[in-house]
């Protein structure tokens, strides 16, 4: 019988990982303290061939890695059981009535909406589970379920436009890094897994969505003065005549994006992965360049880059 503590567990043991490749199509995997029933492993998910199988080992390879990000929140889900390829992928959040009754699970009532049980991912088994669901991608909320009205973070997404280059993706994000730097913030950076680059800024409990919105908004609308011609502020993105968006928006309840270390719904199954600053001198650094084959990888070579994210309690300094 599993105990508590397997029940628990965050990391998939060398046994529990070599007993997945051994199931042949479907079959029971018993792993993190739960049996669970795996079907289509071989299906593939991903234009670049990428499988189910694949999508599962990634997620329970990198549960170490990815729960601390997801643990005590909400999650938004992006699942795509019939593959990424065939463009009928849908966002989830309600948990549906057939979800096992051992999956974390927290109740918001929505303004409009009403009531919705969201995935909360505390746990290895957790995070199979959704795999095995299709959920490609894993978006957190920026607020715990114990104070879900106070972000734990401000969040950047240079978001390109159809027009918008790598280059100029780049010439944006450095002047975050630059804005940050003067104000003396600490902001982690990401990319993507698609075009774009995102910056987590870890704050101290107490800051409401419309402070960090406004704060955010600030910074951004001086880095679009900076460079006007590749923004614009428009929020449809027919409205935007091909150019980058700094959404600040995304500093919102129940607004997302993606965690790190989560796959993307891209052909070649792209992770988004931490980055050092000095990562976009690099003239190699691209922002679906790691996928599920070669992300751990890059954590063995440079650590969890995102780590003071967990710790790290900043006050927003005065603009």
């Amino acid at each position: 019988m599993a105990t508590v503590a397997d029940e628990r567990r965050v990391e998939a043991s060398p046994g529990e990982l070599e007993a997945l490749e051994r199931i042949d199509g479907a079959g029971t995997w018993d792993v993190g303290g739960q049996a669970i029933r795996l079907s289509n492993l071989d299906k593939v998910l991903f234009p670049d061939g990428s499988t189910k199988r694949d999508l599962i080992r990634h997620y329970a390879s990198a549960a170490p890695l990815i729960i601390p990000y997801l643990r005590g929140r909400a999650v938004n889900l992006h699942r795509y059981p019939d593959g990424v390829g065939s463009g009928r992928g849908f966002w989830q959040k309600d948990l549906p009535p057939r979800t096992p009754k051992w999956i974390p699970r927290w109740r918001y009532v929505h303004r409009v909406e009403g009531p919705t049980d969201y995935c909360v991912v505390d746990r290895l088994a957790t995070l199979v589970w959704l795999a095995q669901e299709a959920a490609v991608e894993l978006h957190p909320w920026t607020s715990r379920t114990d104070a879900p009205d106070q972000p734990t973070y401000a969040l950047v997404d240079v978001d390109p436009g159809e027009r918008t280059t790598w280059e100029e993706v780049l010439v944006l994000a450095r002047l975050y890094r630059a804005a940050l730097e003067h104000l003396g913030v600490i902001g982690l950076p990401k990319v993507t897994g698609r075009r774009g680059i995102q910056v987590w800024i870890p704050i101290r409990r107490g800051y409401s969505f419309a402070d960090t919105r406004g704060w955010v908004e600030s910074v951004s609308r001086a880095i679009g003065r900076t460079v006007p011609e590749l923004v614009s502020w428009e929020w449809s993105r027919r409205s935007r005549g091909g150019r980058a968006r700094l959404d600040y928006t995304q500093n919102a309840i129940n607004r997302t994006l993606v965690a790190p270390y989560s796959v993307r719904s891209s052909p070649r199954a792209s992770v988004s992965m931490p980055i050092r600053w000095d990562d976009l001198d690099d003239p190699e650094l691209r922002p679906d360049g790691w996928t599920i084959r070669t992300a751990l990888d890059r954590v063995r070579e440079v650590g969890d880059l995102f780590a003071p994210a967990l710790t790290l309690e900043q006050e927003l300094p005065a603009l």
